[in-house]
């Protein structure tokens, strides 16, 4: 099994699902706009030439929800990280997962990414990033609804791939300034303190220090940025 890409929120979350289900891989540790992804090995694999990407045999895969959520059901059942297809803990996990993907990192996260710290690509717009912002405070803001019974995962009592998802973005929350609720932020607490984690961080930021963002210099932080 081969994992390639490093220092990255969406990297992160291959390097934690891999940890937590304590598998062995190869780590190529390529990073995001440096060239590398653009090389004739990569672009063969990834046309797209985006990282993580995953290389299981025959298995080529791209894209950090479908990663963890393939690592979970193939590696991690009949108790792992994924609830049973066809199970109503599953529709709840599809759900979530497809929530954070939109809400959180694509149109939010993302988009103070692309017009912040990426104008030099994408252009500046105060006003999107402005309206970003909001965005992450209304719908962080219900993901918070769901630690009100006192559970201490997004599905229960138990770890599962929607967590990482989740988990990863209230770090690059967190990195960016943005505030998050009293609950998610003692549930990414307990989060960072798994030692699943803490190999992932380590795979994931500290193999390529000089590709490290500027939230992690100096100051001992686990978020980035992708």
């Amino acid at each position: 099994m081969v994992l390639w890409g490093c220092s990255t929120s969406r990297t992160l979350r291959a390097h934690w699902a891999l940890a937590e289900l304590e598998l062995d891989y190869e780590h190529r540790p390529i990073g995001p706009r440096t060239g590398e992804t653009q090389t004739d090995e990569f672009t063969r694999l990834n046309p797209r030439q985006k990282i993580p990407l995953l290389q299981d045999g025959d298995l080529v895969l791209a894209e950090s929800a479908a990663i963890v959520n393939y690592l979970a059901a193939e590696y991690g059942q009949p108790d792992g990280l994924i609830p049973a297809a066809g199970t109503e803990a599953r529709a709840r996990y599809d759900q979530w997962s497809f929530f954070v993907m939109m809400e959180l990192d694509a149109h939010t996260l993302y988009v103070i990414r692309k017009h912040r710290d990426l104008a030099y690509l994408y252009g500046e717009a105060p006003a999107a990033i402005q309206t970003a912002s909001e965005g992450f405070a209304k719908q962080s803001a219900v993901a918070e609804l769901e630690f009100a019974d006192g559970r201490e995962f997004l599905l229960g009592d138990r770890l599962t791939g929607v967590d990482i998802l989740l988990g990863s973005c209230l770090d690059w929350a967190v990195a960016y300034g943005e505030p998050i609720g009293r609950r998610l932020s003692a549930y990414r607490d307990r989060l960072n303190s798994r030692p699943a984690y803490l190999r992932a961080v380590q795979a994931n930021f500290f193999t390529r220090p000089e590709l490290l963002p500027p939230s992690l210099r100096g100051d001992g932080a686990t978020a980035d940025l992708p």
